[in-house]
């Protein structure tokens, strides 16, 4: 083997490795997040969460980037340890299915109909189909789709290359015999454990065995250790994905380890102690393509088999390895956290965009439970109430700082055109959120402020706050429904609603100079009730810009109020919306707000 030939083999492989990660990346990415969504909420069954795990994986092209997904979902606490074990399992199991592809390159013979099965016949085809749904058509799917045709394509022809460039080593008599050293169950476990630990990807590894194997050196006695070691190699991406994270993701990805090696070892006795006895001959035998997979694909299913009943036994090694600290304990007593955002779903961007609207809708129902307190304290003051207000205005604060955050790294990452405006519609709206909080809060200060200097409201005065109140609460009510649901006919009602509050409030306003003239309301009263109808006003624009960007969002109208106000001059949807809560919060001397309105 000359210089140009290495030359080759590396070129090959790494097509090879580009073409893999390619086609898992924009599968993932045509996904949309759907399949991690799925695998988030369905895997209460052992059973179905194998199956997932598969389903998953064979996808994805890679189990490695399944677990690190189980340990970002372990470790944000969206999935119970309980869980992951499954689904660990299924991964390896989906990871055989690449095999399978790549042994195709292995296909011999002159029929017409076997040729096409040749990755040689066909992936040119795919190749030019690729290219063609990658450059001449204007559409986000098709673009993803033609990335996996030319992934695919430059997958299989790395491998042919790699398989072509090797194939004058089966000339090599030192080359020949190397392979024979391999026959060693444990040396054969520590090299393929090693190769795919420094590839990070047994389907790379086990695929560069398969092209090792066109050399006819690689007997099936010496690729049997190689590929248990493959799989004993692949938890070195789960471990370290771990590191750093909380003590349950850390377990998660020792079950991944657990499996692997406790699967290995029992499969090495069961087999050797077999072959102690029965002397199987095939071992001697030359190893191809499609025995590497046949390998691979009945050792995941087996180990899977055996150890899935074991589940429980292996969930418990990881807690010896790792015991519940006191931490731990008074955290799961607090309750479940909020929707945490892992750095490690990063790397599936459609996932990511998912978890953050999670935690903004979390976000936004706080903000929402915040107004409806504030509604009940004016009516009648509660400190509990008051003292939750300012609780939530802290953890919006630091939801606010922990969104923008994670939204500036996952803005780097290739996004979609859908996801790209939904992350720049999130960005915006944590702002308006935030903001009503702080309004909230300055609300609640006031009331806290009244109710230490035992200071009242007038009944007209207070009728006339309890209107404008539950006229604000409405439209957060509304903006936050609109945002979760995504809802543009909802949000089509916020403006409207933001403009009869507008209006309220100048007519409050009004009608409080009025009493300061007659000597019917004091200064600090006075002062205390412009400073909450000012806040509230302001609480209804943020609203408005909500529904406005959730309208947007859908439209290709990026100048949102120059938008706003041509909806508002030709829309007769709008004016009879301003009629109907223009007769809903209309300021009468009778008004009496009643209690039940919440």
């Amino acid at each position: 083997m000359d210089f140009f030939a290495i030359l080759t083999l590396i070129g090959g492989l790494a097509l090879f490795l580009f073409g893999m990660k390619t086609m898992g990346d924009a599968l993932s990415k045509l996904a949309g997040g759907r399949l991690e969504q799925i695998l988030e909420h369905m895997t209460n069954h052992p059973i179905k969460a194998v199956a997932l795990g598969a389903v998953v994986t064979a996808v994805i092209q890679s189990s490695s980037a399944t677990t690190v997904m189980v340990v970002g979902f372990v470790n944000s606490g969206i999935m119970k340890l309980s869980q992951a074990v499954g689904v660990i399992m299924g991964a390896n199991i989906g990871t055989t299915i690449t095999s399978w592809v790549l042994s195709l390159t292995g296909i011999e013979g002159g029929n017409f109909f076997l040729s096409l099965l040749k990755p040689s016949s066909f992936t040119p085809v795919l190749a030019a189909v690729g290219v063609v749904f990658l450059i001449f058509l204007k559409n986000d799917k098709k673009n993803d789709f033609g990335t996996i045709l030319l992934g695919f394509a430059v997958l299989m022809f790395g491998m042919e290359t790699m398989s072509d460039a090797v194939k004058p080593l089966a000339e090599v008599p030192e080359f020949m015999k190397l392979f024979t050293v391999f026959e060693n169950p444990v040396l054969g476990m520590i090299v393929g454990a090693i190769l795919t630990a420094v590839l990070q990807s047994s389907s790379a590894s086990v695929g560069i065995l398969q092209a090792i194997c066109a050399t006819g050196a690689v007997s099936i006695g010496a690729a049997i250790p190689i590929i248990l070691g493959q799989n004993i190699g692949t938890c070195f991406t789960a471990l370290l994905s771990g590191v750093g994270a909380g003590r349950n993701a850390r377990r998660a990805s020792l079950v991944h380890l657990y499996f692997n090696l406790i699967g290995t070892i029992s499969f090495m006795i069961i087999f050797y102690s077999m072959n102690f006895f029965l002397h199987f001959n095939f071992l001697k035998n030359a190893a191809g393509g499609g025995t590497i997979a046949l390998v691979h694909s009945l050792f995941n299913i087996s180990a899977t088999l055996l150890l899935l009943p074991l589940a429980k036994g292996i969930e418990k090694l990881t807690y010896i390895a790792l015991p519940v600290t006191k931490e731990e304990t008074e955290s799961d007593e607090m309750g479940p956290d909020n929707t945490p955002l892992d750095e490690r779903f990063l790397e599936r961007p459609a996932f990511a965009v998912a978890q953050c609207k999670s935690a903004l809708c979390e976000m936004a129902k706080l903000v929402e439970e915040a107004m409806a307190l504030s509604v009940q304290s004016a009516d009648k003051y509660n400190k509990d109430d008051i003292e939750r207000i300012l609780q939530i205005e802290d953890i919006v604060d630091g939801k606010e700082d922990e969104l923008d955050n994670y939204l500036s790294k996952l803005a780097s990452k290739q996004l979609s055109e859908k996801d790209s405006k939904l992350v720049n519609k999130f960005g915006k709206c944590i702002t308006e959120f935030e903001r009503i909080s702080d309004y909230l809060k300055s609300i609640a200060y006031v009331l806290q402020k009244m109710n230490k200097k035992k200071k009242k409201f007038s009944k007209k005065a207070a009728s006339e706050q309890a209107l404008i109140f539950h006229a604000t609460y409405e439209i957060v009510e509304n903006a936050v429904s609109c945002f979760v649901h995504e809802d543009r006919e909802m949000a089509g009602k916020v403006d409207p609603l933001a403009e009869v509050i507008s209006s309220l409030k100048e007519r409050i306003r009004k009608n409080h100079n009025r009493r300061l003239e007659k000597g019917k309301c004091s200064i600090d009263l006075g002062m205390a009730l412009t400073d909450i109808v000012n806040s509230l006003e302001r609480i209804a624009r943020h609203c408005s810009n909500i529904a406005e960007e959730e309208i947007a969002v859908g439209t290709d109208k990026f100048a949102l109020h120059q938008y706003a106000k041509l909806t508002k001059e030709n829309s007769e949807f709008y004016r009879e919306q301003v009629m109907i809560y223009q007769n809903k919060y209309s300021l009468l001397e009778d008004f009496h707000i009643e209690r039940d309105m919440l």
